[in-house]
């Protein structure tokens, strides 16, 4: 069975956050019988409190909690500041992203540079190269002895990329996609900088980590990607990636329990559909069986004794999916329309849905960590 909006199984032990208008802030959630349930106590104030301990799922199941609501109630309202509705699960997390972890995207990359985010010379260059690349990527465990002798012999036939040495080589690309709490939820806009042309989404696995480095559960994600921009130059990366609105994550953290855990991620299969109002559809899937990297390697290159997280982090695991359909004219490729409805799907986790919007128009973040901490005083001072 799974909950009609959300598509949550109800096998599952969920962990997210909704906006509760009763205290002008978010209120730490699970889900039980399809319904909404508040967590929020001295003991659990945040996701990130709960992904720190050493039963979280535990600690969940034995909270009696409060009652918000019926979930598809929750789930169909609108992002407005007087309605219940879904954030993004993480709240101190920092979030964090992998790139080029999937052979296929890869050589996208790698055209993307070539082309030098020019959307009109992609194809010929794809036609190109595209399927010769490709195939010298078939198979390849990355920073092994073939990794380095495939990579001699894309140099000597000036086919070697930057995107190509963290696809392949020892060290996997790890960049922070948002700030804390930067994050957009279920229903709510996501944004594309309005310089942009050529864009896509990116649909994703997301790991919650703790502090610890030990992966508690994972959620699906929407790492919004502007390819003109990182395709000009990776130097641009953060003006491709970190805009308002550009990371969404949801809907809820599935935690690792008796029925899901680590093996279920390396078999999940996403699903990906993006609507138009001009009548333009468009599916693709990413499957994690094909991934380049285990979730395990990308972990530890992304904490430990280099970098701490205090406050855990939510760690994107890359896509596989890379749209070439044309939308408009021939050999221009996908771009999005401003109100394209995107949804992100996978069986085992739930479904993702946002609206694209320039992220100029989206709503502006504005609820930092000051904030959370204020509100959070108020909230305890209001339970002694």
């Amino acid at each position: 069975m799974h909950s009609d909006i959300l598509k949550l199984p109800s096998s599952g032990t969920y962990l997210g956050r909704v906006w509760n208008p009763a205290f002008s802030g978010p209120s730490v959630v699970t889900i039980r019988n399809r319904r909404v349930v508040d967590l929020t106590s001295k003991d659990a104030p945040l996701t990130c409190d709960i992904c720190e301990m050493e039963d979280p799922v535990g600690f969940i199941r034995s909270t009696v909690g409060l009652d918000l609501g019926d979930i598809d109630e929750i789930s169909a309202n609108p992002v407005e500041l007087d309605k219940l509705h879904f954030l993004a699960p993480c709240d101190l997390q920092a979030v964090k992203a992998c790139g080029v972890t999937f052979a296929g995207s890869m050589v996208e990359r790698v055209i993307e540079e070539k082309a030098a985010g020019d959307p009109l010379k992609a194809e010929a260059i794809r036609q190109r190269v595209g399927a010769k690349i490709g195939e010298s990527l078939m198979n390849i465990v990355p920073g092994s002895k073939k990794a380095e002798n495939v990579k001699s012999s894309l140099i000597d036939e000036g086919l070697w990329s930057q995107y190509l040495e963290v696809g392949i080589g020892p060290d996997a690309e790890v960049f922070s996609k948002c700030q804390v709490l930067a994050s957009v939820g279920n229903n709510a806009n996501v944004g594309l900088h309005p310089s942009s042309k050529w864009n896509n989404p990116e649909p994703e696995i997301v790991l919650t980590v703790n502090s610890k480095g030990k992966i508690v559960g994972c959620t699906l994600g929407n790492d919004v990607n502007l390819r003109d921009v990182e395709g000009r130059s990776a130097l641009l990366l953060s003006k491709a990636k970190d805009n308002n609105a550009s990371s969404s994550i949801g809907p809820l953290i599935r935690l690792f329990d008796e029925t899901f855990d680590l093996t279920s991620v390396r078999n999940a299969e996403l699903e990906l559909r993006v609507e138009g109002e001009d009548g333009f559809i468009l599916n693709g899937s990413s499957s994690m069986r094909e991934i380049s990297r285990d979730p395990i390697d990308l972990v530890k290159q992304t904490i430990g004794d280099h970098h701490q997280y205090p406050d855990g982090f939510m760690l994107y695991l890359g896509t596989l999916f890379a749209p070439t359909k044309d939308r408009d004219e021939v050999g221009g490729g996908f771009t999005h329309k401003i109100n394209d409805k995107v949804t992100i799907s996978c069986d085992d986790i739930g479904v993702l849905t946002n609206q694209v919007k320039y992220s100029t128009e989206c709503q502006k973040w504005e609820f930092g960590i000051s904030r959370l901490m204020r509100n959070l005083s108020d909230f305890h001072a209001g339970h002694m």
